[in-house]
């Protein structure tokens, strides 16, 4: 293969016929070589070190260890720790004799009922003691649901070889840097679309990939018993802005008789008809209202949509405004974009948020996070009147430039409401094409099927349902039923000389919760008694016990949390302290066994309460014993 020196850059200023681009320059991107790799220490959320963006870029493209190429039986087996039964924790294993390979390591937002929890991570316990076996981990892109959980899980499979595009690797140890004082990763920087890495029994090669994210990389893993081919999150743009449009046909050749390739595709918008969006579409009606607000524009999207931000930024300056950003990860995304050369603006464009007052507001552009309802995100804020330099004003045009994630819905839906109870002129997609998503629609996957010619399909990276519709639209295609598996999380795929089948064995993928500084520490017990009590609240019955002479010191104290509010049910408290005397009625001395009245407590109360109210709340029994 005809060796380059061109760097990876997927939709800059030079593209290939590829779909993706490589430029020819880039400044300031040889990064660092470290020693050897080095022992994971303890991990803690979110170190308040603070460390400048070229100390984030630094410190990774350590050398690849070397390994034996190892023999094993002649089987590829597939399988997912997440991702097939939801949208994100997106995390992929292949294996091929005693050599791993690991696609991603994503987190994945909570769902609504699972109070308190931050976020969720793959389980890694089908790892333990293969640690070793691991060749690298590929990341595909930026995205949280794709690099969310590696702070958590590289330090304990042993800091494998991490292969990752320029700028994810950047947003990789930022996010390495948040968790950890002191860890460096083991990284080799995706430099040239010719390298290609041989990790033991697999090869990988890579490609370009459009997506809503800039370095996005889709892999070709070889092995001896088959070739996969997976875009990771991908879609087309059959309009660019600028450069030629998405073409897969490339992909095609990997389809061979002897070796025929398994394509991992991607599915989230197999419900959705048509192709995706056209950013030349949405640049023009960001530009129309930029060039059109007669007061502030506030712009809410993800910070890792760095090419969005920057064509903000680039529109706002030819408009002859000020921009101002907000929000942490916002102002590091930017300025690792500006390093990589994906955002670039005059001296003056931009301003301080602490700023916006100084100038006309029909000349102010805000760009900040928050576009998914996080609680203490800066739209939030803005929203709920806790911004220290923002308030919302009739003549704001506040734009959600961003896909609503599965699970947020409500509460981006409260957020917009709250903005349209203000006055402010909304712009969200329902009304105007302000953000094109970065997943393909039906269209779009019948054109990458025609393209790319699988011999295999596996449906992946969305809930369920999905999967199940995706292959519809395949089978739609021509491709048999017989050639498509629908996995479960956990089910291993195999492949081997005599074709693919999906076979009934499962690896361990049961949640693992984040919540604050614990890791794995919140149990599904834990969370039903959290659900319990956000349900129908708690009721907590104190019994004071004189263990001399064998009787309560007085009546049963009750504490009603969520349940009732007890000045307006005395007779209800009354009738409930009544009925917890009566289980403590016979005689106590010698003694009391607490477990045998906690439990009769939690039983007869529980039935009390639910025969007087229709409710269950949670019972918790405290016996004192002076």
């Amino acid at each position: 293969m005809k060796k380059t020196t061109k760097k990876f850059t997927p939709r800059g200023s030079t593209k290939s016929s590829q779909g993706g681009s490589w430029s020819g320059k880039r400044k300031n991107q040889q990064p660092k070589k470290v020693n050897k790799t080095q022992s994971a220490p303890k991990s803690r959320p979110k170190s308040k070190a603070k460390k400048t963006v070229k100390q984030f870029i630094k410190g990774g493209g350590a050398t690849r260890p070397k390994v034996d190429h190892q023999k094993g039986p002649d089987k590829l087996k597939i399988y997912a720790l997440g991702g097939l039964e939801e949208v994100g924790r997106n995390m992929t294993v292949f294996e091929y004799g005693k050599d791993i390979v690991i696609l991603d390591m994503g987190n994945q937002f909570p769902d609504e009922d699972m109070h308190g929890i931050d976020y969720i991570i793959p389980n890694i316990s089908s790892l333990q003691g293969k640690e070793k076996n691991i060749r690298a981990v590929i990341i595909s892109h930026g995205h949280m649901d794709h690099i969310g959980a590696a702070p958590h899980l590289l330090p304990k499979l042993g800091n494998p070889l991490i292969i990752a595009a320029p700028m994810t690797a950047a947003l990789l140890k930022r996010q390495l840097a948040d968790h950890h004082e002191k860890f460096t990763p083991n990284i080799s920087e995706i430099k040239s679309i010719n390298k290609v890495y041989k990790l033991g029994n697999f090869k990988v090669n890579f490609f370009a990939v459009t997506h809503s994210i800039k370095d996005a990389v889709g892999l070709i893993l070889e092995t001896p018993a088959g070739t996969i081919i997976h875009p990771g999150d991908w879609r087309y743009d059959l309009d660019p802005v600028d450069g030629p449009k998405t073409d897969m046909r490339h992909l095609a050749k990997w389809n061979k008789k002897n070796k025929p390739s398994i394509l991992m595709m991607e599915s989230l918008g197999s419900t959705q008809a048509g192709h995706q969006g056209s950013e030349k579409e949405v640049y023009n009606n960001i530009q129309n209202i930029i060039q059109n607000s007669n007061g502030r524009v506030i712009f809410g999207t993800f910070s890792s949509m760095v090419e969005r931000i920057g064509q903000v930024i680039q529109i706002s300056e030819n408009s002859g405004k000020k921009v101002a950003i907000d929000g942490f990860s916002m102002k590091a995304n930017i300025e690792i974009g500006k390093a990589f050369g994906f955002i670039k603006h005059g001296k003056h464009t931009m301003i301080d948020i602490s700023k916006v007052h100084d100038y006309p507001k029909n000349k102010v552009v805000v760009i900040c996070t928050g576009s998914q309802g996080e609680g203490r995100a800066v739209l939030s804020r803005i929203a709920n009147g806790d911004h220290h330099y923002l308030k919302v004003e009739p003549k704001d045009t506040i734009v959600f430039s961003s896909s609503v994630i599965p699970g947020n819905e409500r509460t981006i839906q409260y957020l917009k409401d709250n903005l349209y109870r203000q006055g402010a002129n909304v712009i969200h997609k329902e009304i105007m094409d302000v953000h094109a998503g970065g997943h393909g629609k039906i269209e779009d996957i019948k054109l990458l099927l025609s393209e790319v010619k699988p011999g295999f399909l596996i449906p992946v990276y969305a809930n369920h349902y999905l999967l199940h519709e995706s292959a519809k639209v395949a089978v739609s295609t021509g491709i048999p039923r017989s050639k498509i598996f629908v996995a479960d999380n956990g089910q291993i795929i195999e492949f081997d000389k005599k074709g693919g089948r999906l076979t009934n064995q499962k690896v361990d993928t049961s949640h693992v919760f984040v919540d604050g500084l614990g890791v794995g520490d919140v149990s599904q017990v834990v969370l039903r008694d959290r659900q319990v009590m956000a349900d129908d609240g708690m009721i907590v019955v104190i019994a004071t016990i004189d263990r001399k002479k064998g009787q309560l010191v007085q009546n049963p104290d009750l504490i009603s949390r969520g349940f009732i509010y007890m000045k307006e049910n005395k007779k209800l408290i009354e009738e409930t302290r009544s009925t917890a005397k009566k289980i403590f009625k016979e005689n106590l001395k010698g003694g009391v066994d607490e477990n045998y009245y906690k439990d009769r407590i939690r039983n007869e109360i529980g039935k009390f309460l639910y025969k007087k109210t229709q409710r269950r709340p949670m019972v918790l029994p405290v016996i004192i014993q002076v």
